[in-house]
């Protein structure tokens, strides 16, 4: 493990590995942080943080892989985007520039490195139940949803958070010989979220 931001540790991780096991086939670029603070309260400092780890860090790991890949004439490429590569919303702004972001890296490395049968796309999950998301999801003393729990289950078409298994067979799909032709594509696991405007009042 290193840290996906020092570009002399990833470099030398990538090199261990493949002396160890050999050529890397297969890339999840999946380190992300968040911090939900206002555009307005937060640092440049804190700004640059999360586009650090969140697109600078898949930049330089998917540098690092793409030589061995090109050697070995095959490799898959699957950055975890976002829905906030697509929307904005409130107290995300380096989340979503840095998602946004990472959404056309995705794009350009499939259209620099496509000639050499490497595929690169990305998963853009939706809200996913996960011990991160519990609280948002604890029914209230009264009865009633969370108010964020409600907020997601009308905005999303599937009517449920997403569960950590609803990503498995998007990330199989991309990791396998079954993706060979999908290139540069962001397939959005959302229940329909991107889809769907929402029903009238």
């Amino acid at each position: 493990m290193c840290d996906v931001t020092d570009e002399e540790a990833v470099n030398a991780f990538v090199k261990q590995v493949e002396e160890e096991a050999g050529v890397i086939d297969i890339l999840v670029n999946n380190a992300g942080i968040i911090k939900r603070i206002p555009m307005c309260e937060m640092t440049a400092a804190q700004f640059r943080q999360v586009v650090d780890i969140d697109l600078n860090g898949p930049f330089i790991v998917s540098k690092a892989v793409i030589p061995g890949m090109i050697r070995k004439g095959h490799g898959k490429i699957i950055n975890i985007c976002s829905m906030m590569s697509e929307l904005g919303r409130e107290t995300v702004s380096a989340y979503a520039a840095a998602k946004g972001g990472l959404k056309m890296l995705t794009k350009n490395i499939a259209s620099e490195y496509g000639e050499y049968n490497i595929q690169c796309n990305g998963i853009g999950p939706g809200y996913i139940a996960t011990p991160q998301t519990a609280p948002l999801r604890e029914i209230q003393p009264d009865g009633s949803r969370h108010p964020f729990d409600q907020f997601i289950i009308a905005k999303t078409p599937a009517a449920r958070w997403g569960r950590a298994e609803d990503l498995q067979g998007p990330a199989v799909f991309l990791a396998s010989d079954a993706s060979n032709f999908v290139n540069g594509h962001i397939l959005y696991v959302d229940g329909g979220i991107l889809a769907y405007i929402g029903k009238q009042p």
